[in-house]
């Protein structure tokens, strides 16, 4: 078992290239990897059971514990990510199919990827947790909502569907895996060990699929579809940090809802693509590029802000 975690912490320390070098397999041999695309929603309801495990009740009572960063981080999240993309497609007069997935990446939840660049960073990873997981239960209501809201304008939504969908894909694996935890407590305790090895393994697949997929649409557009992710996630970052700062967090809480502003749940992004704009591949392209470059952006981000956390400390009397 020592073997396996070590093999999974290498795997996850290391996880961008991995991202970059499956990805750049799948454009080179596509056919090697398109069939996995019918399993995306299968494969992302594996990583969110995953996530369920390793929540219990008693996490969420983070939420009354500290309710004011929470609010302020799950609405700057909601409202600064779908706003960019908004603008971002506006400014740079996106194709429809590319900016319905651009918006569409936007208006996902935060991603669990949050929760570890937070910690690296020494942010408040508690409360990128909670914040994770109360955008990630409103999701339903407000991923559609709000994607109907910018996105109709290119093309027509069906926010019930897409509601039903993230019920199926992320609610139900939650819930079922926090039912796992709570009735096969110790058993479920070895599983949550391997958990994070799992998800890397399916994010991997997930991009994969798509880039294979749409590979005649990234050769086309590749390179304006990463200027635009790269902006977007940049963007969410200064603003969700300039945002707690303005409603006067703490540094620490700054950190986290910055990180949890910025990276999203790409793979949720990617999936609903896959289910609802089948016709149009380049649509889940944005999400699987955003799901590459946020592992990457996430990473330097956080080893810029614990270096800096590291000098004040040593700065202190």
């Amino acid at each position: 078992m020592s073997a396996i975690l070590r093999f999974s912490q290498f795997v996850q320390k290391t996880f961008a290239l991995w991202v970059v070098v499956f990805a750049f397999i799948a454009l080179c041999f596509p056919d090697a990897f398109v069939w996995m695309k019918a399993y995306i929603p299968w494969v992302l309801g594996i990583i969110m059971l995953g996530m369920g495990m390793t929540m219990t009740v008693d996490e969420f009572k983070n939420v009354l514990s500290n309710p004011k960063a929470v609010v302020i981080g799950v609405v700057a999240h909601f409202v600064v990510m779908p706003s960019v993309a908004f603008f971002l497609c506006k400014i740079f007069n996106l194709p429809p199919e590319i900016a319905v997935g651009v918006i569409l990446v936007g208006c996902c939840p935060g991603g669990t990827a949050s929760n570890v660049i937070t910690y690296m960073a020494k942010g408040n990873t508690a409360l990128s947790v909670t914040c994770t997981s109360v955008s990630t239960f409103l999701a339903p209501i407000l991923t559609p909502a709000i994607f109907y809201v910018l996105a109709s304008q290119w093309i027509p939504i069906d926010a019930g569907s897409m509601f039903i969908d993230i019920l199926k894909v992320v609610i139900f694996p939650i819930i079922l895996g926090v039912i796992l935890r709570s009735v096969f407590k110790q058993k479920t305790e070895q599983y949550i060990q391997v958990m994070p090895l799992v998800s890397v393994i399916a994010i991997v697949v997930i991009v994969a699929a798509i880039i294979a997929a749409s590979k005649a649409s990234i050769l086309q557009s590749g390179l304006l579809i990463l200027g635009v992710v790269i902006l977007h996630n940049g963007l969410g970052f200064l603003l969700g940090y300039w945002a707690s700062r303005l409603f006067n967090l703490s540094y620490p809480d700054s950190k986290a809802v910055a990180i949890e502003v910025g990276m999203q749940n790409s793979g949720l992004g990617v999936t609903l693509a896959a289910l609802h704009f089948a016709a149009s591949p380049v649509t889940a392209v944005p999400s699987a590029i955003f799901s590459l470059w946020h592992n990457i952006s996430g990473p330097i981000l956080a080893t810029y802000w614990a270096a800096k956390a590291d000098k004040m400390s040593e700065n202190k009397p």
